[in-house]
């Protein structure tokens, strides 16, 4: 339980979601952890609930990672107080819902490219590079099965997160030997993101009649992948795709 024990973690998006878990589950296997997103608040919440749970040392810190002059201050921030990070993961994402193609506007697509490849972009050049000069480190990109699935609604993002799996592979090379770069392709994830899926009886039908573990996954469940990404238990793994998606055709 303690395999993270003296680690620093980053976890961007790390608030709520899949985010808040990858946090929980970094804490309570040993590590120290930096929580950014847009909402300060929430992550002050998260880190003093680590922090009382865990007695680890929690940094939230309010990061948009569309902007790049906030990565970088996130990066600094983080060494600041913790002087390395030993696990970046780049979890921040969204998919806005646009009606056709061609009402996707120039802004909704900056948008979209920015949070889900830029800013995890700037991020792992960023942080990557101090690891690779402090000796190593470990970094874990939150794709998306859309990047090789792509559907008719979420085709700005399905792009970013193909370009998210081309920049593991990339990255995993440039920052090699000493830090690996691996990457969760997830599926469907109760998250507050489910809400917008419409009738939950329908989706749960849908589920059943297309996905191999017939449900979609609990939040939870992503947390195996990331201590494994995290962790020495992979460390002659670098460069990886994971798929973690119940078996979605």
């Amino acid at each position: 339980m303690k395999a993270l024990h003296g680690k620093v973690a980053l976890v961007t998006g790390g608030s709520r979601g899949l985010g808040r878990e990858m946090v929980r589950a970094f804490a309570q296997h040993g590590a120290d952890v930096v929580i950014a997103s847009r909402r300060l608040d929430a992550c002050e919440r998260l880190a003093a609930e680590v922090e009382h749970e865990y007695g680890c040392a929690a940094l939230p810190v309010a990061c948009n990672v569309s902007d790049w002059a906030q990565c970088d201050a996130l990066v600094d921030a983080a060494h600041e107080r913790f002087g390395r990070v030993d696990v970046l993961v780049n979890n921040a994402g969204l998919s806005p819902l646009y009606p056709s193609v061609d009402a996707v506007s120039e802004p909704l697509w900056d948008k979209v490219i920015a949070v889900n490849l830029k800013g995890p972009f700037r991020l792992t050049a960023a942080l990557g590079t101090r690891m690779a000069a402090a000796g190593g480190g470990s970094i874990i990109n939150i794709s998306s099965v859309g990047a090789i699935r792509p559907t008719a609604d979420i085709i700005p993002y399905a792009a970013a997160k193909a370009g998210l799996n081309a920049l593991t592979e990339g990255f995993a090379k440039a920052l090699a030997p000493s830090v690996r770069v691996n990457a969760v392709m997830a599926g469907r994830f109760r998250t507050d993101i489910a809400k917008a899926w419409g009738d939950p009886e329908a989706v749960e039908r849908l589920a059943r009649e297309t996905i191999a573990l017939e449900r979609v996954g609990e939040p939870a469940e992503i947390v195996g992948a990331a201590l494994y990404f995290a962790s020495p238990a992979s460390s002659y793994c670098t460069g990886a795709i994971l798929r973690l998606d119940g078996g979605t055709p």
